[in-house]
Formats: structure tokens, sequence, C-alpha cells
């Protein structure tokens, strides 16, 4: 793309300036939000795994109680 040249009123290349500065500033600040929401996926997930392995461990406790109840003891 060729560039050409652009002309703007001193006072129109100030609020330019300004509008573009204000624009990195909100970009930047997208990017804080994004990467905190990024922090608590990721702890968020980490607790739904801890949360699932005890289901699971639980899980299996109770299959081992129902399964050593259900069965008549051997002598």
């Amino acid at each position: 793309m060729e560039r050409m040249p652009l002309f703007i009123k001193v006072n129109e290349y100030e609020d330019v300036l300004r509008l573009v500065k204000a624009i990195r500033k909100k970009i930047d600040e997208a990017k804080e939000t994004l990467s905190k929401i990024n922090d608590l996926k990721n702890e968020e997930d980490h607790q739904i795994e801890l949360w699932s392995n005890s289901l699971i461990e639980l899980e299996k406790k109770v299959d081992f109680m129902d399964q050593s109840l259900s069965e008549p003891e051997q002598f």
C-alpha cells in the first residue's frame, strides 16, 4: 500500500494524538483484564480438577462399602 502524506490542522493533530494515547491506554487495560480473567479461569480449572478427584475417591470408598456390605463374609 502506497503511503501518502497526510495534512491536518495542528489543533486536530493534537486531538488525534490524545485520542491515540487514550486508545492505547484502553487496549492496555483490556489486556490486563484479559490476563486476570485467564488467571481466574486457570484457578477455576484447578479447583474443578480437585473436586473431581475428591468425588472419584469418595465414589471408590462408597463402592467398597457397598460391596463389603452386600457380600457375605467368608470364613
